[in-house]
């Protein structure tokens, strides 16, 4: 199936991801929208609406401007049967993830090694300045460092890959047309200029929602081999990202705080309920995914706020 066709069947408001990948996997290489409808009908089990949406083609005219819109602005498109589509993603746990994915920049989706660090947006000087000593940590480890550039936790991560030569992956939840939060597009061309990657599963032109955030972390969770909250009130997306990764069977760390501490709520709870290990240092990481001793390791001092 070409990249039109692709960019299109994932336009089709019936669709879901999974449907996607189930359909793309009866069809053993057709292109759908080449079939007659009474064929769709019958490949889609009878579900005539769904076979008129796609025999129709209306969104194959819907396809071509974003496919121009990625080929002026050098975006990737990765279709879920493209080699090249993050094999994290095509796990058997993971298959409600995008079958198409949007992706700016020159980041390896398929590194050897990759890491999700997430927390509040409100985050305190503690918890940025912990991010940056664990990211300084990893960095022996040359692994990619995946987040969800909003405020916070998030900047902290992609700011401290950055700074430490990590390539650095920033999961929308809008376009690749907009960058959110505006404060951070400066942010976001650093992370592109530094070998970094945009990734989204929604074409240009998506209104800002709320309910795209959480479907956002899921992609998080399952690029990363695993996932470690730093800071996090009792409610809140990391918390989100942090059951996703469960879900996922990623390892999940959360670094502990003070009991009494708002934004440590949320980790202490998760090390509490034993879905998360406590995270001391980048070697827990290491001795939990049974990476190779890189040399010299650093010593990730949490320190008292």
């Amino acid at each position: 199936m070409n990249p039109l066709s692709q960019i299109a069947l994932t336009l089709v408001p019936q669709l879901s991801a999974s449907r996607i990948r189930h359909l793309v996997g009866q069809l053993q290489g057709d292109d759908p929208f080449n079939l007659p409808l009474a064929a769709l009908v019958d490949v889609l089990r009878g579900d005539s609406e769904t076979a008129q949406s796609i025999a129709s083609k209306h969104t194959l005219q819907q396809a071509e401007q974003q496919l121009l819109f990625c080929e002026k602005n050098h975006i990737r498109t990765l279709f879920f049967t493209d080699s090249n589509y993050p094999s994290r993603l095509n796990r058997a746990d993971t298959n409600d993830c995008p079958a198409l994915l949007y992706v700016m920049g020159t980041a390896d989706l398929n590194a050897e090694r990759s890491v999700a660090v997430v927390g509040t947006r409100r985050a305190t000087p503690w918890g940025c300045s912990t991010t940056e000593r664990l990211i300084h940590e990893l960095a022996p480890h040359s692994t990619p460092i995946v987040s969800g550039l909003a405020y916070g936790i998030d900047t902290a991560a992609h700011r401290a890959a950055i700074a430490c030569g990590l390539p650095t992956i920033a999961v929308l939840a809008h376009g690749l047309d907009r960058i959110y939060p505006p404060a951070n597009r400066n942010l976001a061309q650093q992370l592109l200029e530094h070998d970094g990657a945009l990734v989204t599963e929604y074409p240009m032109g998506t209104t800002l929602n709320a309910r795209f955030f959480p479907a956002r972390n899921r992609i998080i969770a399952a690029l990363a081999d695993a996932t470690v909250v730093v800071e996090a009130a009792e409610r809140g997306g990391a918390l989100i990202t942090a059951e996703m990764a469960v879900g996922y069977h990623r390892p999940l760390f959360a670094v502990p705080g003070r009991p009494d501490d708002t934004y440590s709520r949320g980790t202490n709870n998760l090390i509490a309920s034993r879905r998360a290990a406590l995270l001391r240092g980048a070697n827990d990481i290491a001795a939990q995914l049974d990476w190779p001793s890189p040399g010299q390791q650093f010593s990730l001092q949490i320190e008292s706020k």
